[in-house]
Formats: structure tokens, C-alpha cells, sequence
């Protein structure tokens, strides 16, 4: 795992120096806010983040610490989400008042309708002339009239509130599937991963099936970002991503672990099925030729390695975890371009020349 971790210093550190180099140019104090969002910017780990910072300089030649704190506070205040859901609780318990009300007023023109009803039959008890009953009728039919106008009010009404709380629910869903989301891959985070992981091998142990874990990092990717720059490599991830979303079913889930490593949870999948899957993912990934956009130039074709472990009867989601990312160590190790499994991390998939 030593390589992993030198790997990951090397690129995390070239992010903090992009960071400082900004801040720096511009002059800007060093703080916490200022330092997440250019390091952010570094990682292109936001597109969002990046376009209104690049449009922010295209506009006005620099960026200002005003500047800074709008764009933190839109795209990584903790608060944003939070701000979001609260606002649409808000709405929905306002929608969840107005149809109590209405409940109340259809409960008080039932119990006004009842007692109109009950004084007419008095009525009819003591009518002594035809005039006496075609009052009584009259007054019967608007009664009757008015009922059903308010009804009809109440319906169209409460049908404004179902409209209204099921447009509601989709922000809701909508929100939640943006904080459970990479935006660069649009794959599920590693917040959703941790979560799907616990409940997959709480499945796992209780209907007794079998459970395989990927973990993919895309080979050589530092040198990408360093020769071509960081939109070559947000190209870079997405084609990736793309691979991977072509190779699995519905109930697997798949996410950007972090940086350039992706995960794959395989349920009720054996370890041999699951290295078939690993395969088909690394041939999709090497099949592609990625091109620089902006001058059309051919940049060659994209690798990755993959570990593959099987859940075992001890296992924790640590101990998964670790494994799985022990078999892809070794699969660099190996050469790169290749599936290590877990068995003996002996038989791997390799590119034939």
C-alpha cells in the first residue's frame, strides 16, 4: 500500500500548490475558505464551481474575496443543502396547514349543512300551506347549492395542494440525489458508497448470498493532469465513469471513491463472476482513445487496474475495504492494465499484445 499512499501524497500536494499559487497571485488572505476553494478549483472535483469562477475572471480579470464568498457559499457551504430542505420542510408543512384548514372549513360547512337540514325537517313538521313547502324546498335547494359550490372550491383546492406537495417531494428527491452524487462522474459519492456498503453486507449476512467489491484507480493519471492539464483529466474520469456505468446492473452500485479511484459494490455476486465484471470494465476503459478537445490532438488510450474482493465471514466494511484495495496495489504492482482477485492475488486479466 506504500505506493498507493506516495501516489496520493504527490497528487494531493500538486493540488495544495496550485491552491497557494493562486492565492498568492491574487494576493488574497490565506484562509480556510479561500484555501478549500482554490483547492477545489485545482481538483476540478466541481464543474459548477470552476464555471463561475472561470466566468467571474473572464468578466472582471480577477476574483475578489467577495467573489470567493458567494461561490463558497453556493457550491460548498455545508449549509447549502441543509438551507435547501429546511426551505422545502418549510413549504411543505405550510402545504400540510392549508389542507388541515380546509379539512376545518369542509368539517364546518358538513356540520352547518346538518343542522340546516335538521331545522328543515322541523319546518316540515309544522308547514301548514303549499307556500310553506315550496319555501321550505327553496330553501333546501340553495342550502344544497351552497354545499356543493364550497366542495367544489374545496376540491379544486386540495388538488392545488397535491400538485403543489408532489412538486415538493421532487426537490426533495432531487436534493438528496444531489448530496448522494459526484458531480464531476455523476456516479453516487463516497458518502452513498459508505452507506450502501453497510447495508449490502447486512444483506449479505442475513440472506447468505454472496458479496464482491471493486476497487478501480485509472493508471498514470498524475501524469495526465501534469501534461495536459485538469480539464484533460476531468475528460479523463468521466470516460471512465461511463465504462463503468455501461458494465453494471441496477442493484450495483457504483461511485467515485475518491480522486481518480472508483468502487463497485457487486451484490449476491461470487468472486470469479465479479472479476468478469472487473474485466469487461478495464477492456471498456482501454478501448477508448481519448482526444484533446480544444486542438483535436490524439492523446492515446486510458488504463486502469482493479482489485476484486469477496466478502468473507469476519469481514467488516474495514476489512473489505482493505482487501479489496490490497488486490489493486498489487495489480500495479503487476504492470497495471490488469484484475487482481483476492484468492491468491496471483491471477490476474492482462492485455494481450
Amino acid at each position: 500500500m506504500h505506493g498507493l499512499a506516495n501516489d496520493e501524497h504527490e497528487r494531493t500536494v500538486a493540488f495544495a500548490k496550485v491552491a497557494l499559487g493562486q492565492i498568492r497571485a491574487l494576493r488574497q488572505p490565506a484562509t480556510p475558505r479561500n484555501y478549500r476553494v482554490w483547492y477545489t478549483y485545482a481538483t476540478s472535483y466541481h464543474p459548477a464551481l470552476n464555471a463561475a469562477i472561470n466566468e467571474t475572471l473572464a468578466r472582471n480579470g480577477t476574483i475578489t474575496e467577495s467573489d470567493l464568498e458567494i461561490i463558497y457559499d453556493e457550491f460548498l457551504s455545508s449549509n447549502r443543502i441543509t438551507d435547501h430542505i429546511d426551505s422545502v420542510g418549510a413549504k411543505v408543512a405550510g402545504q400540510i396547514d392549508s389542507v388541515i384548514s380546509m379539512i376545518d372549513t369542509a368539517a364546518g360547512s358538513a356540520q352547518t349543512y346538518h343542522r340546516d337540514l335538521t331545522e328543515v325537517g322541523q319546518q316540515l313538521g309544522i308547514a301548514r300551506s303549499d307556500e310553506d313547502l315550496r319555501a321550505i324546498v327553496d330553501g333546501l335547494v340553495a342550502t344544497a347549492k351552497a354545499m356543493e359550490d364550497t366542495n367544489r372550491e374545496l376540491e379544486a383546492k386540495l388538488n392545488d395542494s397535491r400538485t403543489e406537495i408532489a412538486e415538493l417531494q421532487e426537490n426533495l428527491a432531487a436534493v438528496r440525489q444531489e448530496s448522494l452524487t459526484d458531480p464531476l462522474t455523476t456516479l453516487s459519492n463516497r458518502k452513498f458508497f459508505d452507506q450502501s456498503l453497510v447495508n449490502a453486507i447486512h444483506h449479505s449476512v442475513v440472506q447468505r448470498e454472496p458479496l464482491s467489491l471493486l476497487m478501480a484507480d485509472i493508471d498514470h493519471f498524475k501524469a495526465f493532469n501534469d501534461n495536459y492539464g485538469h480539464l484533460t483529466g476531468d475528460q479523463v474520469l468521466r470516460l471512465v465513469a461511463m465504462a463503468i456505468k455501461s458494465n453494471v446492473k441496477g442493484q450495483d452500485t457504483a461511485a467515485r471513491y475518491g480522486g481518480e479511484e472508483f468502487a463497485i459494490i457487486l451484490p449476491n455476486t461470487t468472486l470469479r463472476s465479479a472479476a468478469t465484471v472487473a474485466d469487461h470494465i478495464r477492456r471498456a476503459v482501454m478501448t477508448k482513445h481519448l482526444m484533446k478537445r480544444s486542438t483535436r490532438e490524439t492523446l492515446g488510450r486510458i488504463t486502469i487496474s482493479v482489485g476484486v474482493a469477496e466478502m468473507r465471514a469476519d469481514d467488516t466494511l474495514q476489512t473489505l475495504i482493505g482487501r479489496a484495495d490490497a488486490c489493486l496495489y498489487a495489480a500495479k504492482r503487476d504492470g497495471r492494465n490488469c484484475v487482481m482477485t483476492d484468492e491468491t492475488r496471483s491471477t490476474s486479466f492482462k492485455v494481450v499484445a
